[in-house]
């Protein structure tokens, strides 16, 4: 069996939406740095995310978009009715130096992943996970939507059969809105009720192929047990898919500034470790949000330690401690006064007296019969 396989680039180090915009904060970089720190990310390991071409991002996306993106990082600026049309220069949708490189680095990252796979294997690419992109129009910080070139990506190398699984705070619109209908194609999507993009309702199921889940807030650590437990993993084993795609949001976890779930983030490598032993022969791990630097940066690098058998628990070593000393959240309080365990430790303290909700139940409930009737029906 190969090893797993990490992708990124140094182009997440040095790119910036603009000092007043979420993605202003370090992310991946903060991975690459955190797992060489921990000594879990020799150099056999990682691999240089390429830039997909134009032509590669048209298996999905409109040409006259990409030209657009292409158009725009030259100029540094809109013309005509780019706003309007393509949703370019808005103020979650920014132009900033890299508005088509950075997009497109992740998405060739995500798009090699499915060539990396075809023989199966595992591959974590941190950068991807912007499943809010659409075919013509940039989308919640989202200029393309690298799951989506993921799954067609491994469609093209002969993989029929994709579990994708969404544990990001908001609800994965252009993931949806590219797979709907496809019975090939399950997806599942656990995010918080009422937060944008305010879509994947819990009684919409895209043509058949969806199963959405929103959760109140407050969300906690037993509330995604009983979800992973009683719904997602016994899901994705019936359908016996050839390959998982998880994206693995870290806006769910507790101090992420744009999503107000509870979780620590236990809960999200819980999910990972089920799915994981599933025994899937393909599995194929994206970032997605994230917008603390310290949670999102522990929480992804203990991803990569969890596919590489390597205990998130362990001790921070003096370089990863230097790491995470050396990160910055300016615009916000926690920035100015952040707890020293975010210094000292990758793994939050467990929740042990977190109580399962009545709410969550009765939805899982819901949708495990909601399921069994639509197969029935089929």
């Amino acid at each position: 069996m190969h090893k797993p396989l990490f992708i990124g680039h140094e182009i997440f180090r040095t790119s910036s939406y603009g000092v007043h915009h979420p993605l202003r904060v370090p992310r991946v970089s903060t991975v690459m740095d955190l797992s060489r720190a921990m000594g879990w990310l020799p150099p056999d390991q990682f691999i240089n995310s390429p830039r997909a071409k134009p032509k590669a991002l048209e298996a999905w996306h409109d040409p006259a978009y990409i030209a657009a993106l292409q158009r725009v990082e030259a100029a540094q600026q809109i013309e005509g009715d780019d706003l309007e049309r393509y949703s370019i220069g808005s103020a979650n949708n920014p132009v900033f130096a890299e508005i088509f490189r950075r997009p497109a680095t992740a998405a060739g990252g995500s798009i090699l992943a499915g060539e990396l796979l075809a023989e199966g294997g595992v591959v974590y690419n941190p950068a991807g996970g912007t499943h809010h992109g659409m075919p013509a129009r940039a989308n919640g910080f989202c200029y393309l939507n690298d799951p989506v070139l993921a799954m067609l990506s491994l469609r093209h190398h002969g993989v029929r059969r994709i579990a994708y699984v969404d544990i990001d705070a908001h609800h994965c619109d252009g993931v949806a809105e590219g797979f709907a209908g496809d019975r090939d194609c399950l997806m599942i999507s656990v995010h918080e009720e009422g937060l944008w993009p305010r879509t994947g309702l819990i009684g919409d199921n895209a043509g058949g192929s969806a199963v959405n889940l929103p959760v109140p807030r407050g969300f906690n650590d037993a509330d995604m047990a009983h979800v992973r437990d009683a719904m997602i993993a016994p899901m994705v084993a019936e359908f016996a898919p050839d390959a998982i795609v998880l994206l693995c949001g870290a806006d769910g976890v507790v101090d992420d500034p744009l999503a107000h779930l509870g979780m620590s983030n236990n809960a999200h490598w819980d999910v990972l470790r089920r799915l994981m032993a599933l025994g899937a022969p393909r599995l194929l791990v994206l970032g997605g949000g994230g917008y603390n630097p310290w949670t999102v940066g522990r929480m992804w690098a203990g991803v990569w330690a969890i596919l590489n058998g390597h205990d998130p628990d362990a001790a921070v070593s003096p370089q990863a401690q230097s790491v995470l000393r050396a990160l910055s959240f300016p615009g916000n309080s926690r920035g100015r006064n952040p707890p020293e365990h975010w210094f000292t430790t990758l793994r939050d303290a467990p929740q042990e007296d977190a109580a399962i909700s009545t709410e969550v139940r009765d939805r899982v409930a819901f949708l495990m019969r909601q399921r069994r009737s639509w197969k029935t029906a089929y």
